[in-house]
């Protein structure tokens, strides 16, 4: 009898002990679609939302350029501390890597650039930028905002993580190529996807676009001098014109795009700048010409006949011309190209988390995103999140009049979140495990 009994409890206790593990690992291993509900739930709430808002505005009115958002770094490092995630710091200069999970493979990362504008803010309001010249024009203080988020309510079930989120908050974005910077010292270490989210004023508010393969152009920029012999404008027959070899090559390189070019193959050379002389009456020495070149296939190439199209034009007109492709040490910026088994995972997560019309195909752009470091490196998905509604207009990107919709914060933050444990996920259950990652 006594035999029996000790036997029941035992039984029981193990029962009971099943039926707790069960509890806890629910979440993870429950039915999808309610978990990302459970996200975007607690992504809404007033406790992640009113503190997203408040990290948002903070670095709103302290704007920073590229490899100097020191103040913005230890905010998200302050942040990180009280929530108890590890990092690293700093990743090219500024930037912070952070840790949340099984510190095991399979690792994942979600990505955030922190940078500003220099732009004198046009906006009128309680947390208008207090920095002159500074703004942030481009969405980057809501993006930090909504990766902060998410890390939030990933480390609030960091034990039912199957495997590790990695947090990149990157600095430089804005034409100073920080993920470059940051993939040179190490910061997809093991990671073997990474996901990236950008706000957008031409998308309706709850919608998300994205598009497999290319999405964003690759961008470059070129400067050239063309070099004659200045003198009196009345006797131009004196002088070697390099006025006028400069109107012959602006207008020699529109040819590039019109009759080089596959019309179903995008591409984009413009010169924006013209500089030289200084005088009604006076041809100048020399002028200075500087434009962008956008294309998704044969960016050398035809950097190249850039270069062969100014050299030889200038020669035309007796002219010398020398040709930087990299002005102020800009180098070129890769295409950025989505991977489509990332991106079919992303729109199924869209549609699950904010409903079925809530995927936007998006079409591809000549834009550019030097989240196209990282995507070139390990399988990447970039996306755009809406946050234009009918009562109020948002000015497009880079403008003076950029404002944010501050209600759109728990989406990004609930999608970030989604797509790493979805990917974690079916990490898990496909047994597709590489790597180790040695050290946090």
């Amino acid at each position: 009898m006594a035999l029996s009994y000790f036997l029941l409890l035992s039984l029981t206790f193990q029962l009971l002990l099943l039926l707790r593990v069960s509890s806890e690992s629910s979440w993870i291993a429950g039915d999808v679609s309610q978990i990302q509900k459970n996200l975007l739930e607690s992504a809404k709430s007033p406790d992640v939302f009113d503190w997203m808002v408040r990290i948002r505005r903070k670095i709103h009115e302290n704007p920073e350029l590229g490899y100097e958002e020191f103040e913005t770094s230890k905010l998200i490092r302050s942040e990180l501390d009280l929530l108890g995630i590890k990092y690293r710091y700093p990743v090219a200069i500024t930037g912070i890597i952070g840790y949340i999970g099984t510190g095991e493979p399979p690792f994942v990362a979600l990505r955030a650039d922190m940078d500003a504008l220099p732009i004198q803010e046009a906006v009128e309001w309680e947390h208008k930028s207090k920095i002159p010249g500074k703004m942030h024009a481009c969405g980057h203080d809501g993006h930090v905002a909504m990766l902060l988020g998410a890390a939030k309510i990933l480390q609030q079930h960091r034990h039912d993580l199957q495997g590790t989120v990695v947090l990149i908050f990157q600095p430089a974005e804005e034409g100073l190529s920080g993920a470059k910077k940051m993939r040179e010292e190490g910061a997809l270490k093991n990671v073997e996807a990474i996901f990236g989210i950008h706000l957008s004023a031409r998308i309706p508010f709850g919608k998300a676009a994205s598009r497999a393969g290319s999405f964003m152009a690759g961008a470059g920029a070129f400067e050239a001098v063309i070099t004659g012999k200045g003198g009196h404008a009345a006797i131009p027959q004196h002088t070697i014109d390099p006025v006028v070899a400069a109107s012959s090559i602006v207008l020699s390189l529109q040819h590039l795009v019109s009759r080089e070019t596959d019309p179903l193959d995008s591409k984009v050379v413009t010169v924006s700048t013209v500089n030289g002389g200084n005088a009604f009456n006076v041809i100048p020495d020399s002028i200075t010409i500087g434009g962008t070149v956008r294309a998704f296939t044969g960016f050398t190439q035809l950097q190249q006949r850039i270069k062969e199209v100014i050299t030889k034009q200038a020669a035309v007109h007796r002219c010398n011309a020398s040709v930087n492709l990299t002005p102020n040490g800009r180098e070129p910026m890769p295409p950025t190209v989505n991977n489509m088994d990332l991106y079919k995972q992303f729109k199924k997560v869209v549609r699950d988390l904010l409903g079925q019309e809530s995927f936007v195909e998006a079409a591809a752009v000549m834009g550019s995103e030097d989240f196209s470091y990282f995507a070139e490196t390990i399988p990447g998905h970039f996306s755009l999140l809406g946050m234009q509604d009918e009562t109020n207009a948002y000015a497009s990107s880079h403008s003076p009049l950029y404002r944010i919709n501050e209600d759109v914060l728990p989406y990004g933050a609930a999608i970030h979140a989604s797509m790493a444990v979805q990917y974690l996920k079916e990490k898990a259950s496909n047994g597709s495990v590489s790597g180790f990652h040695d050290e946090l």
